[in-house]
């Protein structure tokens, strides 16, 4: 897999992408609280809610372990954010 110029970060990445962790946001299931939009962290698998939900937890997974690449979990939807570029790669 190559990177877009400017995000070192896309070549680092596991293939085959990681399996996801779950099918929604664990974190937003054990406080009752319901995800708005679902991000799949791309070196872990670990999914998480965007930053449109309460509690943010796909954004604080990245600042609790610095994988910086996560992708859209929605289904139809492939784009990929690299948190430490801010922006879609």
């Amino acid at each position: 897999m190559s990177g877009l110029p400017g995000c070192a970060h896309t070549p680092q990445l596991p293939a085959p992408e990681p399996p996801a962790t779950a099918e929604s946001c664990r974190r937003c299931d054990e406080t009752g609280q319901h995800p708005v939009q679902l991000r799949k962290c791309l070196v872990c698998g670990q999914v998480g809610c965007c930053d449109s939900s309460p509690s943010r937890h796909a954004t604080a997974h990245f600042e609790e372990t610095g994988h910086p690449v996560m992708r859209s979990y929605e289904p139809g939807e492939s784009w990929r954010w690299c948190y430490v570029d801010r922006r879609l790669v």
